[in-house]
């Protein structure tokens, strides 16, 4: 049968079986097995290709578009190809700022490519009317005009241009007092607490997981990261380690009633003595409450978080990153000290951490509602 299989044509299905069969996890010494055998196959086979995109099937190299580079790039030689790898592949360490750069470069150079402009030749003109032409929000703008700039540092520090043509070029004008994240309120959060089942462990981890958003303002990249090591007694309290945007790493004590709902979650799920290396928080198998070994990722975690959202009646709107918004606008509420709740959130800059401050919002509102026409 294995012979018959790698004979025909590629299939995952037909690889997937093959695989299953030299490692004799299935055996079939009967040929009206076989046949059967067969029958699954084809139809399997013909599922895959008249339902699934075609996508999913095709090797990775031939569909993902970051693996070829731009053709500009391409025409100006080795030394541009050299400097697009190191640029993109070298300098940005973050993924997130790597596939965002590389979106705004592919599209400036696929502009310029449309004019017919090698890529020696692009002058402050191309990038400016670029950005005129783009209809995009002030502060995608000036992501894209970094993009760009920080890649031409590169190409003239590999000689491939003599100028930057982005460096004089001016971005629009952006000046923001307030963030754009909605805010859940202090109520919201305390329906959405009561509103967890705790009597099994998917809901003793779902509270755990809310609770570390709003009791330590962690971003849900860092609490999807935490691993078992990263929860550890320091005497007389508990402390959790997260590792921050930029490679930053920092403490936060663990108050009393969380460190309750964690213990309560590693109870349940059996992982009070598990590895270090292993996830905090793990997934789940299906419907059956049962969790696995594997560690929820970020979008895990906004999924599940929108979900009991929305169990809760809460709006729509609302996403992880609310608990953040609440929990510094809470603290300066109570007038604790900005540089205090800056090293809270993690922020360089106290002003990153006033763009969470929802309190103006509450003085306008006031303000509004004592108009007397």
């Amino acid at each position: 049968m294995c012979a018959k299989l790698e004979a025909g044509d590629y299939s995952p299905t037909t690889e997937l079986l093959t695989r299953i069969m030299s490692q004799r996890v299935v055996r079939y010494s009967d040929h009206r097995h076989e046949k059967t055998l067969k029958k699954i196959v084809d139809k399997a086979d013909a599922f895959s290709t008249e339902y699934l995109p075609a996508r999913i099937w095709a090797p990775k190299t031939a569909t993902k578009r970051e693996s070829t580079l731009p053709v500009l790039v391409e025409r100006a030689g080795s030394a541009a190809q050299f400097a697009w790898e190191e640029f993109i592949y070298g300098k940005i360490r973050n993924p997130h700022t790597r596939a965002a750069y590389e979106r705004a470069i592919r599209r400036f150079l696929d502009h310029c490519h449309g004019l017919s402009t090698p890529l020696p030749s692009i002058s402050p003109r191309n990038v400016g009317t670029y950005l005129d032409g783009i209809d995009y929000a002030p502060a995608t703008k000036k992501l894209h005009l970094s993009a760009i700039r920080h890649f031409f540092d590169t190409l003239v520090t590999r000689h491939v241009t003599m100028l930057n043509p982005a460096h004089s070029v001016r971005g629009e004008r952006l000046q923001v007092m307030e963030g754009k994240t909605p805010e859940i309120t202090i109520p919201q959060a305390r329906r959405l607490m009561q509103s967890l089942d705790s009597s099994h462990a998917v809901g003793l981890r779902d509270r755990a997981i809310i609770a570390i958003m709003i009791y330590t303002a962690a971003r849900v990249g860092a609490v999807a990261s935490l691993r078992r090591g990263d929860l550890y007694d320091v005497g007389d309290q508990y402390c959790l380690r997260f590792a921050e945007k930029g490679g930053k790493s920092r403490e936060i004590p663990v108050r009393h009633d969380l460190q309750q709902f964690v213990r309560a979650y590693l109870s349940a799920g059996e992982m009070e003595y598990a590895n270090k290396s292993n996830p905090l928080f793990c997934t789940t198998i299906g419907k059956t409450k049962k969790l696995t070994h594997n560690g929820m990722t970020a979008g895990d975690i906004t999924r599940m978080v929108k979900r009991r959202m929305r169990d809760a009646c809460l709006p729509a709107r609302l996403s992880p990153h609310s608990f953040r918004v609440a929990t510094i606008t809470d603290l300066l509420s109570q007038g604790v000290p900005l540089e205090d709740v800056q090293n809270l959130a993690g922020h360089a800059d106290p002003r990153t951490t006033r763009l969470y401050d929802r309190r103006n919002r509450k003085v306008t509102r006031n303000i509004v509602e004592r108009i007397s026409v």
